[in-house]
């Protein structure tokens, strides 16, 4: 029997919305399937200042630049650094579970879904096209760490 995702349990995030100071609000939207796997989550505070303008997002004592005028202002780092920290955030508190937030599809289409190493290998294995199977985003463009035929 083949595996399959239970899309009804992906967190619907899209990237744009993260980029557009929607951290902490997906954090939370987040945070009872969270608590599944962390009896402690971290706070999370969305920093905005219209001014500049820039967002920053502060979890855990440490400060993730969302954007500023220093960073580079391209469409894909500018959605693909967003949802990687929120990614980040949640995975690094996941650190000593068996678990860890995948990304599913992109852009407009982010998900997550909170799978085990086992799960992700059967998705993996059982999904035929490599752009629907899970993974895990990095800040390496052009593809953020999803998967792409060559």
């Amino acid at each position: 029997m083949k595996f399959r995702l239970d899309y009804a349990k992906m967190l619907v995030l899209d990237a744009e919305d993260l980029a557009e100071a929607g951290i902490k609000k997906a954090y939370e939207s987040a945070l009872p399937v969270l608590r599944q796997y962390v009896s402690q989550p971290a706070q999370v505070q969305d920093v905005i200042d219209n001014d500049v303008p820039s967002y920053l997002v502060r979890c855990g004592g440490l400060e993730y630049v969302i954007y500023s005028p220093a960073l580079p202002e391209d469409e894909g780092r500018l959605w693909a650094r967003p949802a990687y920290v929120f990614f980040k955030i949640i995975n690094d508190q996941l650190a000593k579970s068996e678990y860890r937030l995948y990304a599913i599809n992109g852009g407009n289409d982010l998900g997550g879904m909170f799978l085990t190493q086992s799960e992700y290998e059967a998705a993996r294995k059982s999904l035929p096209r490599k752009k629907d199977w899970p993974y895990l985003l990095t800040l390496e463009h052009p593809w953020y760490g999803e998967p792409h035929d060559e």
